[in-house]
Parts: C-alpha cells; sequence; structure tokens
C-alpha cells in the first residue's frame, strides 16, 4: 500500500504548493507558448525531447524501450530523466523557468488542479480521433476548469483502483456484496490468535468512499472538472447511512480500530487474514507470500449497486515552459497508445487506461481491476481537496471507536469548510 498512488503525501504538499501560484506565468502574455503552433512550427522536428519519469526501476525499464522505439522512429532523441513523481512539482518550478525543466513530466490526476495553479502544464488540444483510445473515466479525469476554461492537462497512462485481496485456503468464494464481507468476518474472526475473516485500515477515506457513494454521498458537488467545493456531502442522508455500516464492521469481537496498514499487511501474508482492502500495488507482496493461494475480486456491491471506488490516473502532461509543445504531446500520445500501453503494463505491472489493453488483460487478478475501474469514479482532482483528507480520515477512526455517526461526519464537514476557506482556496 507505500505506493497507493503517492496521494495522500501528495496531498500534504498541497498547501504549500498552492502557494506557489502567484508566481504561475501569464499564459496570455506569451502567445508564442500557444499550443496551436502554425503547421511550419510543427514539422519542424527538434533535436531532443526531456522527459521526467517516475524512478521505479519497473517502469523505467519500459518507458526507455518505449522512447528508444520513438527515437527510432522519428529521429527524435529522447532523454528519459528519472524524477520521483514526489518531487516533480517543486522541480519544475524552479528548473522551468530556467529553461531546465522536461518537455514532459508525470503526475496523479488528482494534482492537475494544484498544476494548473501554478502554471506548470499546458492545456492540450485534443481531437476525438486522439483520444478516441482512452476509457472515459480516464478523459474525466485529467479534464480540469480553470477560471472557466474547461480543457484537458494529460495524456492518460496509468488506471488505479482498489478491491478485495482474499486468501482461499480461508475464503472459499470471493464476497459478492457487503453482507458477504460481513459474514466472512464474523464467522472467520478469532482475535486472541489473531485471525481475521477480514481487516481493513479504519482512518482512510480513500478504501472507505464505497461506503458512502453508493448511498449517495460524495465528497464534492458539481461536474467532474467542474467541482463545487462549496457542496460537501459527506454528512448528508446518504452519508450518514454509508457511515452506519462502516461502523457494524469494527468493535465488539470485529476489527479493531487501532489496525494499521502494517497490520494488515502483516496478517494477511502471514496467512492468517481472510480478506483484505486493496490495490494494484499490493499484488507482487502478496502473491510473493501466498502464490496462487491470492485471489482478487471487485470491491462488493453495496446498497445493490457495483462499489464506486476512487479511481486515479497518472499521466504524461506537457510542461508549460516546453519549446516543443507539440512534439512533446505527440510523444505523450505515442508512448500512451495501445501496443506501448501493453508493454507497459506486462513489464510495469501498471494498469494501462486504454480501452482495448484493458479488455486483453488475460491476468485474472488484473483483469478484476480492469473491471472494479468501471465503476470506479475519479478522485477529485481541485487543490480543495488537500483539506478533505484529515477531517474524514480522523472522522473514520472517531466511527471505528463508536462515536455517534452523525455528530462526527457534520464535525468533519465543519472542518473541511474551514479548512478551505482558510486556505483562500475555495
Amino acid at each position: 500500500m507505500k505506493r497507493r498512488f503517492l496521494l495522500i503525501t501528495l496531498a500534504a504538499l498541497m498547501s504549500l504548493l498552492v502557494l506557489l501560484s502567484a508566481c504561475a506565468p501569464d499564459r496570455e502574455e506569451e502567445s508564442g507558448n500557444d499550443n496551436g503552433a502554425n503547421e511550419s512550427e510543427a514539422s519542424e522536428k527538434p533535436e531532443e525531447l526531456t522527459i521526467w519519469a517516475n524512478d521505479h526501476d519497473n517502469q523505467m525499464t519500459a518507458i526507455e524501450k518505449i522512447a528508444a522505439d520513438y527515437e527510432e522512429q522519428e529521429g527524435i532523441t529522447v532523454n528519459v530523466v528519472a524524477k520521483p513523481m514526489l518531487d516533480q512539482l517543486q522541480e519544475l518550478s524552479l528548473a522551468g523557468p530556467e529553461g531546465n525543466g522536461p518537455d514532459l513530466f508525470f503526475q496523479p490526476h488528482d494534482q492537475i488542479g494544484n498544476i494548473v495553479a501554478q502554471g506548470l502544464a499546458e492545456p492540450l488540444d485534443l481531437s476525438d480521433e486522439e483520444i478516441s483510445g482512452y476509457s472515459d473515466a480516464a478523459i474525466e479525469s485529467v479534464t480540469y476548469n480553470f477560471d472557466g476554461d474547461t480543457d484537458r492537462y494529460g495524456v492518460p497512462a496509468v488506471f488505479e483502483t482498489y478491491g478485495i485481496f482474499y486468501n482461499k485456503d480461508i475464503v472459499s468464494e470471493a464476497p459478492q456484496d457487503i453482507d458477504d464481507l460481513k459474514t466472512i468476518l464474523e464467522e472467520k474472526t478469532n482475535a486472541s490468535e489473531d485471525q481475521y475473516g477480514f481487516l481493513m485500515k479504519p482512518n482512510d477515506i480513500y478504501f472507505a468512499y464505497p461506503f458512502f457513494k453508493n448511498y449517495g454521498g460524495y465528497i464534492f458537488g458539481g461536474d467532474i472538472g467542474e467541482y463545487d467545493t462549496t457542496d460537501i456531502g459527506l454528512n448528508n442522508e446518504g452519508s450518514i447511512q454509508g457511515g452506519e455500516l462502516f461502523q457494524s464492521f469494527f468493535g465488539q469481537g470485529m476489527i479493531p480500530a487501532s489496525t494499521t496498514v502494517d497490520v494488515v499487511d502483516g496478517l494477511f501474508t502471514e496467512g492468517k487474514v481472510g480478506a483484505v482492502i486493496g490495490g494494484p500495488w499490493s499484488i507482487s507482496g502478496y502473491t510473493e507470500a501466498l502464490g496462487d493461494s491470492v485471489g482478487f475480486a471487485p470491491f462488493p456491491t453495496i446498497n445493490g449497486e457495483p462499489s464506486a471506488t476512487l479511481v486515479g490516473v497518472k499521466s504524461w502532461m506537457v510542461s508549460y515552459y516546453s519549446e516543443e509543445k507539440d512534439w512533446a504531446k505527440d510523444l505523450a500520445l505515442f508512448m500512451t497508445n495501445e501496443e506501448n500501453l501493453q508493454h507497459y503494463f506486462e513489464v510495469a505491472g501498471e494498469l494501462p487506461p486504454n480501452t482495448n489493453a484493458l479488455e486483453s488483460i488475460e491476468d485474472p487478478i488484473y483483469a478484476a481491476f480492469a473491471e472494479q475501474i468501471e465503476y470506479g469514479v475519479p478522485m477529485p482532482s481541485t487543490p480543495q481537496m488537500a483539506q478533505v483528507w484529515e477531517p474524514m480520515n480522523n472522522a473514520l477512526q472517531f466511527l471505528a471507536e463508536g462515536e455517534d455517526v452523525q455528530s462526527v461526519l457534520d464535525e468533519a464537514v465543519e472542518q473541511i469548510k474551514a479548512n478551505v476557506e482558510a486556505s483562500g482556496s475555495e
């Protein structure tokens, strides 16, 4: 779970990074950076392009091969620089104005609002033909409204969401609905021997979101990419109902409220837990420990509907400071075509947002992730999302400890609203 999109760690940096937005360049004053370059400019091939790729070994191996193929096809040298996603934004804000930044960089979509506020990414003019191979959810994730203009700010490269890993030696069949999961918890738990039918960390809204969403709760109102951050639906009637369901999994011989990620991973890999919530980042560790005993299934249905898990998309973004924006976009589209995303999946083990590549996956665990993605909802990309994590995670902890659902969620929403107002980013 350490990789989990780096979402929580990245979110903690959002408030600091937004402060830099005052230094963002004025796009209207520099028409030469407009993505719609004339044909003669677009036809002039640069000698080289530079991309900042996340520094994981398997990801780098896959990207370097794809970059080499582009070099061979176009005759343009592609410099692939290993740069942790966590470091890219701050470094770009400093290196970009000096002409030392990349043409492409790699970020999760929930950072887009922050990136756009700082003026680090160029909006992309993507035709219907160019985006036809990507799933609708992926395109929605990289779409953002800034100052009344709705644009796409990335070319999708990776999908992530989560579901249920289960130990076939303990759980003979995957849970189909949330009642099945609770039955597994009740029948397979022997807390005195550290054996549990189901375990989850309580204080994490990322994983707990389906409990709320499937009853009509939501984080922010408005449309995807055009959020109404004054409309918070985490204490509405549906969220109260979902919060009560969530709370029923804890206490009185159920999941201990003190459960941590290390406890979940440790006990599951020791073969002492029937089922846990996890994402693609957990596949390697779980299968290494349990082998063929590991199964995976989409998140159980809640309220009679497929569970709306949060979906994350990592994408290639064209730097505002790039002098080769058209060719940078061309490289991004090349790197994320069906063939190259299939290669990236096979080497790096990350799900492709290309619909044909998704459908071609034969591995049953990854195929189940692809199925779950169909029901997922993009995580809000607005900077105000940074103000949601701590209050809601604290609220979930209080719910796990048995406190009143209505009052806990009311207090959390009040805190979120106060945080948004104090941040000046409403």
